[in-house]
């Protein structure tokens, strides 16, 4: 792809979290203007200043038609080209947005598809991909005819939240009527039960697929696998830990197949996608679990860049430069295998200058965070360093939090 534009675009991001940054500097490498849409208080984290024309806040708990008049306000002086969402709770705002003032990109239907688990659930199995069992948590008949041919346990989800916010495990029918209850209950109608699901716990390993898309195409896909279920994580603490999969191996050429199909069905056109698949200890199939249209989170674009010199967030940029008008050609400079050992810590800033492995790459400097990024040609090696990270960070630096029951 061309490194700069022939006419400067006007893009605007939305984050209603603290990520994106890469994207905004190469945007505003290839010549854009770039404005910030932010919450007021994210004004303060280390957004890449230099890069940007402007940032512009909303309210902590603006809605939609906030984030929709702000952006509308930004359009009036110069037109608008673009409106990318940097962050997952920012896709549906910025294809609203869209649909308003006619910007070409993702329209909400397609969107919804990306944030609601029931539907893409839906969508998966049309698709031929095996999905574990589920029902709406809707009618009172087909969830108690679920729970009576479907074994516990059972994972109660939010439809539309990300990560294991909001999950629970239920081992009985009882627990079941009673989570209900207690949603239906709850003052806010988008958090009652009919924006839940109820899902057949299936026991496995987890696995991401994190992929670059245009012309409804997959450009370049990577496969990892989490060292432990990312709700175990969030729910009893500990280290997230995620790797390579094995290059051409089995497991990575079927991931990638169903994260095809997936992209293709779900109808995404260019983009990025984050997608998580479970692999059964009963059977040893892959069954899906959830796909974003958006970069994954927990440092996972360090990760995939560490393996293959391919970073997420700067060709996306690139990807939505071109917006189809050009050929994307990406071009992995390596093949080797990566990996990230990741926790909340005690203190503050986390010194790691004891960690010295060659194999280190990269250190999270995050607040309350310590994190590393492997890099090797030897996977056993990338898994060898994690584990001992893992001990060693559990024992130095981790800390315990209760998960969220709702985003904050």
């Amino acid at each position: 792809m061309a490194d700069s534009l022939p006419h400067p675009l006007y893009i605007v991001c939305l984050a209603s979290y603290f990520k994106g940054g890469e994207f905004i500097r190469e945007c505003k490498r290839r010549g854009c203007r770039v404005v910030l849409v932010t919450k007021e208080k994210l004004l303060g984290e280390d957004w890449p200043r230099e890069s940007l024309d402007d940032i512009v806040s909303v309210p902590n708990e603006a809605t939609p038609e906030h984030f929709i008049h702000t952006v509308t306000q930004l359009a009036r002086p110069l037109k608008l080209d673009r409106v990318v969402a940097l962050e997952e709770y920012d896709v549906i705002t910025a294809s609203l947005i869209r649909e308003h003032l006619r910007i070409p990109g993702m329209g909400s239907t397609t969107a919804r598809l990306f944030r609601d688990k029931l539907a893409m659930r839906v969508m998966a199995q049309e698709t031929g991909i095996r999905v574990p069992d589920f029902v709406h948590l809707l009618n009172y008949n087909e969830i108690g005819e679920y729970m009576e041919r479907t074994p516990a346990p059972w994972m109660l989800k939010p439809r539309s939240d990300v990560s294991a916010i909001g999950i629970k495990k239920l081992e009985e029918p009882e627990q079941v009527w009673r989570a209900i209850d207690v949603l239906d209950s709850r003052p806010s109608l988008t958090e009652r039960a009919s924006y839940y699901l109820l899902e057949r716990y299936v026991a496995g390993e987890v696995f991401h697929v994190d992929s670059l898309v245009e012309g409804s195409k997959v450009v370049f896909a990577g496969a990892n696998r989490y060292g432990r279920p990312p709700m175990d994580v969030a729910h009893g603490g500990g280290v997230y830990i995620s790797h390579t999969v094995e290059h051409d191996s089995d497991d990575q050429r079927r991931l990638f197949e169903f994260n095809r199909k997936l992209v293709a069905s779900l109808g995404l056109v260019r983009g990025a996608a984050h997608a998580e698949f479970i692999k059964s200890e009963d059977d040893e199939q892959f069954y899906f679990l959830e796909i974003a249209a958006r970069v994954g989170g927990s440092y996972i674009s360090e990760v995939l860049e560490a393996a293959s010199g391919v970073n997420l967030w700067r060709e996306w940029a690139g990807i939505e430069m071109a917006r189809g008008e050009r050929p994307v050609e990406l071009h992995p400079s390596r093949r080797e295998y990566s990996g990230i050992a990741l926790t909340l810590a005690r203190q503050e800033w986390p010194d790691t200058s004891d960690y010295t492995d060659a194999e280190i790459v990269y250190r999270v400097k995050k607040r309350h965070h310590v994190g590393l990024v492997l890099r090797s040609p030897n996977l056993e090696r990338v898994k060898e360093l994690l584990g001992a990270y893992a001990e060693r960070f559990a024992e130095e630096f981790s800390a315990v939090v209760p998960p969220l029951e709702r985003p904050e």
